[in-house]
């Protein structure tokens, strides 16, 4: 399925995007993304930044800079939260605008084991603690 630029989340950036995620950096080639709801401590989402709908669309420069992308950003939160492992999500049934999930995973946290949720719904926070767990991560980037 390729969605149209004109019905994308990403490419929109309207208030369904906000409701869901806070933007906190542009790299390369992408824009990173702290996910609101936080059962997964530190979840962020790095989406490229045109209208592609899959990795393999990307010329290999263009490629291997959005992977870099996503290599600093999850190194930054590792630096930062020192989760046990970080997961990598890249579905996009039903939206296909090119982006990776990254939701780190803890010892006896939720989900550890297994395959994340993509919303579970558990975990908000105040926009002060938002604010910390994006300093966090900026700090490493």
């Amino acid at each position: 399925m390729y969605s149209d630029p004109k019905d994308c989340l990403y490419c929109q950036n309207n208030e369904t995007l906000h409701s869901l995620m806070i933007e906190f950096a542009q790299l390369r080639v992408s824009r990173v993304f702290l996910f609101k709801e936080q059962s997964y401590r530190g979840r962020c989402l790095v989406a490229y930044k045109d209208h592609v709908n899959d990795l393999n669309e990307l010329s290999d420069e263009d490629r291997n800079a959005f992977m870099a992308d996503v290599a600093q950003v999850t190194r930054a939160m590792q630096k930062a939260f020192n989760p046990v492992k970080i997961n990598y999500g890249a579905y996009s049934d039903k939206l296909s605008h090119l982006h990776f999930h990254l939701a780190p995973k803890y010892e006896g946290g939720l989900d550890f084991g297994g395959t994340f949720q993509m919303n579970p719904q558990q975990t908000y926070l105040s926009d002060e603690e938002y604010q910390q767990l994006i300093d966090a991560i900026k700090k490493e980037l």
